[in-house]
């Protein structure tokens, strides 16, 4: 998540650089509070996006959705992903990109809320790679945990305990958590177990 990548990417759309937009989106990725919705988070999705480049309909537009997915992170809000999906389409729309692709766009984003069925696949493969930390090496994923936790310290402990063991629970009653293929088989029981793992935790049954 550099300038150079970022330039690629304004160059790949056809657009000036946008410095600005630029220097706006590392703020945001930086604000204080934050501990897992960082810049290393988005930094991590991109990698993955290299990893699959070749099998997405629209690279340019599932990069700048990555870009964008969680410039707005307020924990305590339920609005976090149509705000930064109306971030990027604004941007878009000031850029001249077309409506089609700036309803893609937006489209892309909002599916990261993870409670909405994905209707493509690019949909489908920006979704897997947002979820990717769930099948990390344990170690990562507690990791992970801890920095979500931080980032909800105003929660009460019991009432997070709580919450926080529905929305993991709703990804493992899922048929499969990985729908697009860019992941193999060992990810999506790892991410079982993880999540099996922090379930129990939360529960303390473990």
């Amino acid at each position: 998540m550099n300038t150079d990548r970022w330039t690629q990417l304004m160059a790949a759309w056809g657009f000036s650089s946008h410095q600005e937009t630029y220097d706006s989106l590392i703020n945001a990725y930086s604000e204080k509070g934050r501990h897992y919705h960082t810049l290393e988070h988005v930094s991590a999705c991109l990698r993955h996006l290299d990893n699959c480049s070749a099998k997405i309909e629209h690279p340019r537009e599932v990069e700048l959705a990555l870009w964008f997915h969680d410039a707005i992170y307020k924990p305590l809000s339920s609005k976090n992903e149509l705000e930064s999906a109306d971030w990027a389409a604004s941007f878009l729309a000031e850029s001249g990109a077309s409506a089609e692709e700036i309803d893609r766009v937006h489209r892309l984003i909002m599916v990261t809320e993870h409670d909405v069925p994905t209707q493509s696949r690019d949909e489908s493969i920006l979704v897997d790679i947002d979820l990717s930390i769930l099948g990390a090496a344990p170690e990562r994923y507690e990791i992970f945990e801890q920095g979500v936790r931080k980032e909800y310290r105003l929660v009460p402990a019991f009432i997070y305990r709580k919450k926080r063991a529905a929305v993991l629970r709703g990804f493992i009653e899922r048929p499969q958590i990985y729908t697009s293929g860019i992941f193999p088989e060992a990810s999506e029981r790892q991410a079982r177990e993880n999540l099996s793992n922090a379930v129990s935790k939360l529960e303390g049954r473990a």
